[in-house]
Formats: structure tokens, sequence, C-alpha cells
């Protein structure tokens, strides 16, 4: 049986205990520690701790655990809580007077300027999958149901409740870009509010009238960017009595109408132009963008530039009802199992390696790819290439159907691997869009095992052992 208080205190005290903890956060599978002295962190003991499926960044000062989706999220409240109360005994923190925790707020050490902003922007928008998840996992059910004519009593509830976190989503952006980058988190909830307003669709803009929606999840997130900026001058410059009844009502004012009669129309027009650059891509090169999507992925995750896709997404499936970028990149990770079985394989007499492997392969097909990615392909250098490959081929898998008109989509973003089976849909149904992913992880799997086997390890290699695991890349990787 899981226990994540246990977890949480190994996890502590094996990186050098509450007082060398400055930050804590996490992402969809790993928790995210700034510590102030990295030596103090046994390595060994952390990545052989029940529950841990890797750990990359040791001996640094960015370090992270990697614990899987749903594990992680109660491990960091854990942490956090046991923060609080060493905070509250009156621990001494390590350079600190108190600890920094939360999702995304802080600093994060030897991050570039690119890196850190699109960590940022990933921060506004990871702690809405749970949510993304859930409400697509129902609206593909309600589309089963409502297909097949069964329930018909029923369908409209679920209808009501898969839809209505997607008709307000715009607020949860603002909101969480506001709480993310240091404003007060309901006015930015407030200006972002202005974008799905009914109303709107009175106001006049360039020469057209505005509908609910538009801009979305890029106009929120502009709009509570400019309210911040607002809120911040104002603060700045009122004093404490005028400041309680003027900052609020000028963020809102002057950020609403720069929403409506600007960003609305811009952001709309960006997210037009992704759907449609998005539809094209797949059926005009669907193939050759499957490859190089599919092939490119995971090198795009290990230099933290994955984060930029997130928004993007979002705003596919707020528009079309699901993203067709997920199911290709998720073919990255099949390619990463296809090469950790051709591991296996080959090298049959290391069983350090074998039971790395093994133990990793499951969560692997799930979509959590880091314990083998971090544990198997990238120390041993060639096969996280030729995974890589297979990844490509799954990915043009995917990309030739798309190009043939029948696209496969998914409803949320997170899973991948088996996981995202119950997320999928497509323009034909989910029924066809199901049987063509399932081909591109059967053919990632195939390509990356074959490639891996043929060119993955040295000539004449039959056996071996994995260097030891080093923080091979930044900690804007997720």
């Amino acid at each position: 049986m899981r226990n994540d208080t246990a977890t949480a205190s190994a996890v502590l005290a094996l990186t050098g205990g509450p007082a060398n903890v400055r930050h804590v956060t996490h992402c969809l599978t790993r928790l995210r520690l700034t510590l102030a002295d990295p030596a103090a962190v046994d390595e060994a003991s952390l990545r052989a701790l029940p529950g841990v499926l890797g750990v990359i960044g040791a001996g640094t000062p960015s370090l992270q655990v990697v614990l899987g989706p749903g594990v992680v999220d109660t491990v960091t409240a854990e942490v956090e809580r046991q923060l609080a109360e060493e905070a509250r005994a009156g621990g001494v923190r390590a350079g600190t007077g108190a600890v920094e925790t939360g999702k995304g707020s802080g600093p994060t050490p030897r991050k570039g300027p690119l890196a850190a902003a699109l960590r940022r922007i990933a921060n506004v928008f990871v702690p809405l999958i749970p949510a993304l998840i859930g409400c697509g996992i129902l609206a593909g059910v309600n589309g089963l149901l409502t297909n097949a004519g069964w329930l018909p009593g029923l369908t409209p509830a679920l209808a009501a409740i898969a839809s209505g976190f997607m008709a307000l989503i715009a607020v949860f952006v603002g909101y969480q870009t506001a709480k993310e980058f240091g404003g007060t988190p309901i006015l930015g909830g407030a200006v972002a509010a202005v974008i799905v307003y009914p109303g709107v669709a009175k106001v006049t803009a360039f020469g057209v009238h505005l509908s609910p929606g538009q801009g979305g999840v890029l106009g929120a997130l502009a709009a509570a960017l400019l309210a911040i900026r607002i809120e911040k001058w104002c603060r700045g410059r009122l004093p404490g009595a005028l400041d309680v009844l003027f900052t609020p009502t000028v963020t809102v004012l002057v950020a609403g109408l720069a929403t409506l009669y600007g960003l609305m129309y811009a952001a709309g027009a960006v997210a037009t132009a992704i759907g449609t650059g998005a539809n094209w891509l797949l059926t005009t090169t669907g193939p050759f963008a499957g490859l190089i999507l599919g092939g490119l992925f995971l090198p795009l995750v290990m230099l933290g530039l994955h984060q930029a896709l997130i928004p993007i997404h979002t705003t596919l499936i707020e528009q079309q009802g699901y993203t067709v970028l997920l199911p290709l990149l998720a073919m990255a990770g099949a390619g990463q199992v296809g090469g950790a079985l051709a591991v296996y394989v080959r090298l049959r007499h290391d069983t350090t390696l074998r039971t790395t492997i093994r133990s990793a392969l499951p969560a692997g097909l799930l979509g959590v790819g880091e314990p083998l990615i971090y544990g198997v392909s990238l120390p041993l250098g060639r096969p996280f290439i030729t995974a890589c490959v297979g990844g490509a081929a799954g990915g043009g898998f995917v990309g030739f159907f798309a190009m043939l008109g029948e696209k496969v989509g998914a409803t949320a973003i997170g899973p991948s691997g088996w996981a995202l089976f119950p997320l999928l849909t497509g323009n034909q149904g989910p029924a066809a869009a199901i049987a063509i992913y399932a081909g591109g992880l059967l053919t990632a799997y195939a390509v990356g095992f074959a490639a891996t086997l043929a060119f993955g390890f040295p000539r004449g290699t039959t056996t071996g052992t994995a260097p030891p695991v080093t923080d091979r890349t930044p900690a804007g990787s997720a």
C-alpha cells in the first residue's frame, strides 16, 4: 500500500533535510526541489526509494524526483506540509527565512530566459490538466452514448458537466496567470472573464462584433499579464487608503478595455492561425510532420522547449474539441519503450540494467517515460537516438492517415502511451482514432526495437552495464 507521508519524509531526509530545501513545486510527474546545498543529496539512496521512478539534476541546485502522475501531487503536498511544520517549529532555513512553496512560484536556478519563461507559462496550465482530463473523458463517453443512442436522458447532463469547464477555461487561465506572475489571482480571473461573457457580442472592435470566447486561453493569458502590470503600477503609486479602492478598479477597467478593443481580436487571429496551421500541416505534409514531431519531441523536452506546446494544445482543444498534435508527440515515448526492449534483449547479462527496464517498462507503456529515458536509453547514448527513430516512425504512421483525412486527436493533455486511449477522438469518430493510434504505437515499438537492436550498440556488443545517470538535461524538462 502506498504511503505518501513516508515517501515525503524519506525524500526530505535524503535531500539534506528540510533546512536544505528552498523551494518546492511539481509538474505532472516530477517533484521539483530547489536546494541550498546540492552535495547533501544521497542520490543512490534516493533512486532506491520505493515509489521513486528516477532522479534528474543530482549535483545541481534544481533536483527533480520522478514520482509519476497522481503520486506527485500528494507527495508534493505532504512535502510542503512537513516543511511548513518545520518552519513553525523554528527550523533554520538554509539561506532563507521560510520555504517557498507552490506550483511554479519562485525562481529556478541555472535556466536561460527562454526556458524560464516557458516553464512559467507551463505552470499556468499544468494545474488545469486534471480538469482537462476528467472533462475530456466525460466528453468522450458522452459522444459514445450519443452516437449509440443510449441513455438519452443522461447525455445532456454529461454534456453540461464535460463542457462547463471548457466554457470558463479562460477565467481559470487568467486566475492562474496572475497567481504565477505575482498579481492578485482574482483580478486576473475577473479580467479574463470578460472574454467569455456573452455580452461581448454587443461590442464592436475593428469594425466587427466580438464573439464570446474569442481569443480563448491566449487572450486570457495576455489579459491577465496586462492586468498584473497595471496592478503593480498602481500599487507602487497609491497610498494604502486609495490603493484598496482604486487599484482593483483601475486594473479591471484598463485591462478590460484593452482586452475588448485589442487583445481579444489579436488573440483570436493567433488562435485561428494555430488551428489552421495545424490542420494544414497534417493534411498537406502528414507523414513528414509526424516524423519530425515524433522524432524530435524528446530532445525538445530535454531543452525545455516543449513547454511552448501546452498553450497550443489547449487552444486546439478549445477550438476543435481535441488536439491533433498530442497523439503524434506521444509516439516519442513509444519509441523509447521499443528501444528499451531491445536493450533488454541485447544486454542479457546485465542483470542490473534488465531489472531497471522491468521496473520502468509498465510506467513507460502508460506514458511516463522518464525512468526509461534517464535510466536506460540516454545513459547508453545510441539507444536514445534509435528510440527517437522509433518515435519518428510512429509519428509518420499517424501523420499518414491524417493526410488521408482521418485525424487522430486527444480531448485533453497530460497522458500518453496506453493512458491516452480513453481520450482519443477524431474527425472520423473515436473508433477510427483508437485504431490509428494503436497502429502508431505498434509501429513505434517495432521500429524503436529494430533500430536499437541493429544500430544501438557498438559492433560485437552482447553485454554491458549502463553508466551512472548524470544530469544531462536542463532543469526545465518535464
